[in-house]
């Protein structure tokens, strides 16, 4: 055995020597830690890596997400579980070290090509897709494709019309109605009791064109929210006023998350396009089980279309058969105009 600096070294084996591991040869292991003391709360605001959640308890808490959430998405809506600093104190910060099950996911994509999906918001029971009925003009491929997002993601429209007292929204009102989507009235003027009835306790998304009056509608549901508001452009195009989701509270007693609150609107920033890469014709039928189960009896490769491209769709005797004027015979119309929509590889409606 060899000697160095007078030292013998023949009686030294292998665990007599030290190894230093690298960082990359640490030993890990897979068991996360339990939280038991953690807290549930609901994300109400998301930027820039941060998290206003609200706790159950009404204390309103900044968080930051935890390294083994990995790339677990936090979104507005959201019900996570928190540790640390739970005191809502000024300048602390809490950690998000788990998210509970979504019961409503609302997607889309930059465009019909793009794969890669967006949460608008996570758990909304209503999607308020508002709409004006003049001054910017209804888009109607955009109210077509908000819908198809809603019926995919398992949220509940509702079209809010505002600026009715400029136009006849009647006949685009009609084919709503004919998709049994509610439609209510939510212009200056209009009551806006029959809305509070529906979002009282509920998680409502609010999304629409810049310039339709999403932003007056969330001032009025929540007075002291302070939403900014923009001016529509003469060429019919409004500024996006709103930059960030946030969920605010809707005036009523309660504080905190729980089922007593008297409900959450969800701001969305206003948005020019509705891309539905993630979404299949088959998705679109669900909501209608009568269609669903008629489609059953199409050739192979029915698009569902119509004459002349589907000559032998078994909409076309469905709607026979009960009257072309009938609900069914509306709907097959309807949902016809949805499998258009999504069909056309265009999302922005300028």
């Amino acid at each position: 055995m060899a000697k160095r600096a007078g030292r013998d070294f023949s009686s030294y084996d292998e665990s007599d020597v030290r190894v230093r591991p690298g960082k990359g040869s640490r030993p890990r292991t897979k068991d996360r830690p339990k939280h038991a003391d953690a807290v549930v709360g609901l994300v109400i605001t998301k930027d820039r890596g941060r998290w206003g959640v609200v706790l159950e308890d009404g204390t309103r808490v900044t968080c930051m997400r935890a390294r083994e959430l990995g790339r677990t998405s936090i979104e507005v809506g959201d019900r996570v579980r928190v540790v640390g600093d739970t005191s809502g104190r000024k300048d602390t910060l809490a950690r998000i070290v788990g998210r509970e099950d979504r019961s409503s996911e609302l997607r889309r994509t930059a465009d019909d090509t793009d794969p890669y999906e967006r949460i608008v918001v996570a758990n909304a029971d209503l999607l308020l897709i508002v709409c004006a009925v003049a001054d910017p003009p209804p888009r109607t491929g955009f109210v077509e494709r908000a819908l198809i997002a809603a019926f995919v993601g398992g949220v509940t429209p509702i079209v809010c019309l505002t600026k009715s007292d400029l136009g006849d929204p009647g006949a685009f009102e009609q084919e709503l109605v004919d998709l049994d989507v509610d439609v209510l009235h939510t212009g200056i003027a209009d009551d806006l009791d029959p809305l509070l009835e529906r979002i009282t306790g509920q998680l409502s998304a609010v999304i629409g064109h810049s310039g339709v009056g999403k932003s007056t509608l969330v001032n009025r549901l929540v007075p002291d929210a302070n939403r900014e508001t923009g001016e529509v452009s003469g060429v019919g195009k409004g500024r996006h006023t709103s930059t960030q989701s946030v969920a605010l509270e809707l005036p009523g007693s309660g504080t905190g998350s729980g089922a007593e609150h008297p409900g959450w609107i969800i701001d969305t920033p206003g948005i020019r396009s509705f891309g539905l890469a993630h979404v299949s014709p088959d998705d679109v039928l669900d909501p209608f089980p009568e269609l669903a189960e008629a489609a059953e009896n199409c050739p192979r490769g029915c698009t569902h279309a119509g004459p002349p491209a589907d000559p032998e769709c078994a909409w076309d005797d469905l709607a026979a058969r009960n009257g072309e004027d009938s609900v069914i015979g509306r709907r097959v119309q309807a949902v016809r105009h949805l499998l258009e929509a999504l069909r056309i590889n265009e999302t922005t409606y300028d």
